[in-house]
């Protein structure tokens, strides 16, 4: 009776033990969570650019002959359309002079021609061909008043005579390059910035250049950016003063310039560790007020900086969502938070 009452009591103990452990609660998964809205409105970027020099131009003249004089010397500033130097052009001028003769003897015989036309002495196929033969000559004029006119050559913008190559009675031809003009043109600040930067480019602004040496910060507009990224993935932006500079800013300078990125009042940015992709679509996990995460759409717009995207569409101001463990959650799932480490406090010795 005793033996039967022991091992009553030990099935009792075990089934007892089979029934807790069947109705033992998985430990939630822990994860890390992001703010949405905490920090994203703005971000900061430092690049180093320097000042570039004044574009150079090749002048040549379009036809060639033998230089009669040079107008101008090196260094010295010219306006636009001024004379630099021109050819002989003393067979040029015999060209025109024949041409123009030949030309209004034709015009005065298809004048004749118009009227013998008008009058039905001859057929309108001979008029025609009259007509044709005085605009092909007038076309041969037009051409050699063009080259007369090219025996000048004149600045096509205003600037500095940089380097003066040939002298006055040297033969050259079309093309060769008798002058280096320095352009004129306003200065610029050239940086490299990685490709961070260049797609999300229309959210910086406030550009500002710091020049070495100089005091004072100048404000910058963007000019230009090549679309297309270098060896290192860098793409090349042109900055432009946009306010007034001193003589003593000069090209080859160093300039540290800064930039603001600012994001749209429905623009948000948030790790990229926490979006994911689901059935072609971009998600993130959002953390509900009881703990459990539900699968949210998300539309991406850029990447400001490096680790982050710009959500464009699908979360709101103060809205948390997971950033670390994403894989291995499913929707309604129970979750437990962790609090990130402190950047400030590394190891909590603080």
């Amino acid at each position: 009776m005793k033996k039967a009452a022991l091992l009553f009591a030990v099935g009792a103990a075990l089934l007892g033990s089979c029934s807790d452990r069947q109705t033992t609660t998985p430990t939630p998964p822990s994860v890390y969570i992001a703010q949405v809205g905490e920090g994203n409105t703005d971000d900061s970027r430092s690049f180093a650019g320097h000042i570039v020099d004044q574009h150079s131009i090749s002048l040549g003249f379009k036809t060639a002959g033998q230089i009669k004089r040079i107008c101008v010397r090196e260094g010295q500033h010219v306006a636009a359309g001024q004379l630099l130097a021109e050819l002989d052009n003393s067979d040029y001028c015999l060209g025109v002079e024949a041409l123009q003769i030949q030309y209004d003897q034709v015009a005065a015989e298809v004048a004749r021609t118009k009227r013998l036309f008008e009058k039905k002495s001859i057929t309108a196929n001979d008029f025609e061909k009259a007509e044709a033969g005085l605009r092909q000559l007038g076309v041969q004029l037009q051409v050699n008043k063009n080259k007369l006119a090219y025996t000048q050559l004149h600045a096509p913008t205003s600037g500095i005579i940089g380097a003066v190559n040939f002298e006055a009675a040297e033969m050259v031809d079309a093309g060769t390059a008798v002058f280096t003009l320095l352009n004129s043109s306003p200065l610029e600040v050239e940086c490299e910035v990685p490709a961070s930067v260049y797609s999300n480019l229309a959210h910086f602004n406030n550009f500002t250049g710091t020049v070495s040496g100089q005091e004072g910060i100048y404000p910058l507009k963007v000019l230009s950016v090549v679309p297309k990224a270098d060896s290192n993935q860098l793409y090349r932006l042109r900055l432009g003063f946009a306010s007034a500079i001193g003589k003593q800013i000069t090209a080859g300078l160093n300039v540290a310039v800064q930039a603001n990125c600012q994001l749209a009042a429905s623009e948000f940015t948030v790790p990229a560790a926490a979006v994911f992709n689901h059935e072609g679509k971009e998600n993130v996990w959002v953390l509900q007020a009881d703990s459990t995460v539900t699968m949210r759409p998300v539309s991406i717009s850029g990447v400001p900086s490096e680790g982050q995207l710009t959500i464009a569409a699908g979360l709101s101001n103060g809205e948390q969502v997971v950033s670390a463990g994403v894989a291995a959650l499913h929707q309604g799932q129970r979750v437990r938070v962790i609090e990130q480490p402190s950047k400030t406090n590394v190891g909590g010795l603080l």
